[in-house]
């Protein structure tokens, strides 16, 4: 996106992120659900299900790139005219190597005249078919780990609890972001961190009273799983964002297409392992409404909004985006009243 400014790309990433926060609260609800009311305590297996969706934007990225080779001018077609060309090298500046009047006229502010070139330095190249489908494919555990995790601990506590503590992945953003060079260390940044963290001190210190303990005696649990939850979702953006950078480096659909395809063909033996090892005994949902719920969950949660939620965090950061979703707190504290 050469010609958006940066302000322009912070305000759809921010709007994005605003809808990502609703979806997630209302599927974390519709999973506690699942596993509360219903019984269907199948985390691995919805996490399965969920992820493997992904596989449908394969048949995006191909029909797309179906379209763009139909659309190749081919041998014998009309040749372009010398005006064609007077006007691409007015256009692109490509005759001089300089910026066109035309280009540096309507340019923004944030990008210089010459194109593929802003004032953060040289744009980088589009990554290419191969490594976006080995980057989704490496991804695809790392990303399975940290969802399949936070859905278990909504077996074992609130979803209220479960936000809170997800919610300090902006520690571990900032921490591990810091390290790699992706995020800059600051006073502001830092106390908004620990605001997050305070959300960790209310749980210990007032979350967890005798009612809860009684109907949740394994909420200790859930809590270590959704804490666990933070870690890894710190690093997957973290490393997510230090791999891309700018979203225009990625061929979104074909990223997500790999990471579903890797998640399908590689994860299934977790089935057998936790049957047998009777961790998650595997039965399909025994009703329709059942069906319904997870693949509504599956589509919206999962499928639309982690594409919002990556085009966020590529068009802001991954502190921005982690710290944006502590508003799933409020929302999930008022779900829970």
């Amino acid at each position: 996106m050469p010609f958006i400014s940066v302000p322009a790309r912070h305000t759809v990433g921010l709007l994005l992120l605003l809808g990502v926060v609703f979806i997630w609260v209302a599927s974390s609800f519709l999973v506690s659900n699942l596993f509360g009311k219903l019984e269907y305590n199948r985390p691995f297996f919805i996490t399965y299900l969920n992820t493997s969706t992904f596989s449908l934007y394969l048949v995006g990225a191909y029909a797309s790139r179906a379209w763009k080779n139909r659309n190749r001018v081919k041998p014998g077609q009309r040749k372009r005219s010398r005006s064609d060309d007077d006007t691409a090298r007015l256009l692109d500046g490509s005759a001089t190597g300089e910026a066109s009047p035309l280009v540096a006229a309507i340019a923004p502010d944030d990008v210089s005249p010459r194109l593929g070139r802003t004032r953060l330095g040289p744009a980088q190249p589009k990554l290419s078919v191969r490594e976006t489908v080995v980057l989704g494919m490496g991804f695809c555990s790392l990303w399975f780990a940290a969802n399949v995790t936070q859905n278990a601990s909504l077996a074992y506590t609130t979803v209220a609890n479960s936000s809170i503590l997800c919610s300090t992945s902006g520690l571990f953003t900032l921490l591990i972001g810091a390290a790699a060079g992706v995020e800059h260390f600051n006073a502001m940044r830092l106390a908004a961190v620990l605001v997050s963290v305070l959300g960790v001190y209310s749980i210990v210190k007032f979350g967890s009273d005798e009612a809860n303990l009684t109907h949740m005696p394994l909420s200790w649990l859930g809590d270590g799983l959704a804490l666990l939850s933070a870690a890894l979702y710190g690093c997957y953006t973290t490393l997510l964002k230090r791999r891309i950078g700018d979203e225009s480096r990625l061929d979104t659909p074909l990223f997500f297409g790999a990471v579903g395809l890797a998640n399908i063909v590689l994860l299934w033996p977790g089935f057998i392992i936790l049957h047998f090892t009777g961790i998650e005994t595997f039965q399909l949902p025994h009703s329709g409404s059942m069906w319904l719920m997870i693949v509504l969950n599956a589509l919206v949660g999962t499928f639309l909004s982690d594409y919002l939620w990556l085009l966020a965090m590529l068009m802001t950061s991954p502190l921005v985006v982690t710290l944006g979703l502590s508003l799933t707190i409020p929302l999930s504290m008022a779900g829970d009243i």
